[in-house]
């Protein structure tokens, strides 16, 4: 695992190197649609699988450990993202006999936040390395999770060593649901200390007002306002007024609910991304999370065309013979992009150094499950039969895509995970995503076969 080059940025790493990206938002699948393909009927169960085995991918390294968030391909080593991490908690929430391993993870979650290297403010880092590794420039990374000194090992080699606010947001909403799974009070706990956190860093009396968006590497406050975090902030402050009695996070949920309600484009019907300064709203590029999450987390009739945004504008088809796609002969999947600037891109330029070029009609597989289990949510005439469309898509490029990948060096059960996207694509936010399998967007299809939405209070 050395001499490759340097991987692309993801959208989880451009706090913990200071970037100023932040513009960013920046129990089973039906009988019907079973019968209609026969390798439906055991994908969530592949799914949870390839969970598994991204959980387990470093025994000789302790017990205590999160989950490895990309394939070995993908050149990340054993970085495990927080926001993945939590995705994974309410995944396995999601699916049968998944509790023991989602109290496994909350508890690595709770100690990583008791034992960070430098604070003991209740905050989490971008990502952790949870196995050892050789980076490119030749530096060992030895330990696991816990590193020899009984901290946390944050990924300092990336630059992982930001905390963003949405990824906070996640990881509450995972203990969050831990406790109230489990009534352990251990997890509501440490909910709770993120929910004040976030309050201490993030509340902004700026004229749009919400939540910021985190703190750099270096611990200093970047100035952006997020769509995408504030709408987690909304399904984090639900539910910890819903556990906790506390009226205070009833206010704080409201905060960040008008914030989001004021990137609201009504001639349009979709919301607009954030702000860079707090005072103007950013208008592009327009992502898709902004779209699905802020359905789930409001759950609002007067938003909810933005799940027809999303669904039209943000269409994509990928087949063999487009410009740049990676797609087999002979296949074809559809789905959503991850931007309308995804729509644009630059086919002819690399998304990155040492990176491929982009397919415009690369599917975004994350974000196509977020439609499909928002469009489950609304229930409109016709959304439940889109959303089986969509999970059908999903459950072919589990089958068909990523083979041969591995984690850990080992390799992985057979048609289990779900790639990032069907082609590479460039998302319009300064970095890409690939074809390698991930447990981001193999938790987000866990969770929309389920029809489990996370961020409901």
């Amino acid at each position: 695992m050395t001499g490759r080059p340097r991987p692309p940025l993801s959208r989880r790493t451009l706090i913990g190197t200071g970037l100023g990206v932040a513009v960013l938002a920046a129990a089973g699948t039906g009988t019907a649609r079973a019968a209609q393909n026969p390798s439906a009927a055991s994908a969530p169960r592949r799914a949870q699988a390839f969970l598994a085995a991204a959980m387990d991918a470093y025994p000789d390294h302790g017990t205590i450990r999160l989950t490895q968030s990309y394939t070995d391909q993908a050149g990340l080593f054993s970085t495990a993202f927080t926001y993945d991490n939590a995705l994974a908690i309410l995944a396995q929430l999601a699916c049968p006999a998944g509790e023991s391993r989602a109290v496994a993870l909350g508890d690595a979650l709770l100690y990583a936040q008791a034992h960070d290297p430098a604070y003991d403010d209740g905050r989490l880092r971008q990502a952790y390395n949870v196995g050892p590794y050789t980076f490119y420039d030749g530096s060992p990374q030895p330990d696991g999770f816990v590193k020899a000194d009984g901290t946390a090992n944050v990924g300092t080699q990336f630059g992982f060593t930001g905390t963003a606010v949405g990824d906070m947001a996640w990881a509450g909403i995972a203990l969050g649901a831990l406790a109230g799974r489990t009534g352990e009070r251990r997890f509501l706990t440490g909910a709770v200390r993120i929910g004040e956190w976030i309050e201490r860093v993030g509340r902004t009396d700026e004229p749009l007002g919400g939540y910021k968006f985190g703190v750099d590497g270096a611990n200093q406050r970047l100035p952006f306002t997020s769509t995408e975090h504030n709408t987690d902030l909304v399904g984090l402050f639900g539910r910890l007024a819903k556990l906790t009695g506390d009226k205070v996070w009833r206010e704080r949920r409201a905060r960040a609910g008008a914030f989001v309600e004021k990137m609201w484009e009504p001639s349009g019907g979709f919301f607009y991304t954030g702000s860079n300064d707090g005072v103007t709203i950013n208008k592009s590029p327009i992502p898709e999370d902004t779209q699905t999450w802020t359905h789930l987390a409001l759950a609002s009739p007067a938003h909810s065309r933005s799940l027809d945004w999303a669904a039209s504008e943000l269409a994509v088809l990928d087949t063999a013979d487009r410009p740049n796609s990676t797609v087999p002969s002979g296949q074809s999947y559809e789905g959503v992009t991850f931007s309308s600037a995804s729509l644009l891109a630059n086919e002819g330029a690399p998304i990155a150094d040492g990176r491929p070029r982009p397919d415009r009609n690369g599917v975004w597989f994350e974000g196509t499950a977020h439609l499909a289990l928002a469009l489950r949510h609304r229930g409109h005439p016709g959304d439940e039969k889109r959303a089986r469309r969509l999970l059908t898509s999903i459950e072919r490029a589990q089958d068909l895509l990523g083979t041969a990948q591995t984690i850990g060096g080992t390799a992985l059960p057979a048609r289990a995970g779900v790639v990032s996207a069907s082609s590479p694509l460039d998302t319009g936010f300064g970095f890409g995503y690939y074809p390698y399998q991930h447990t981001g967007a193999t938790a987000w299809y866990l969770l929309a076969a389920a029809d489990a939405n996370p961020l409901a209070a």
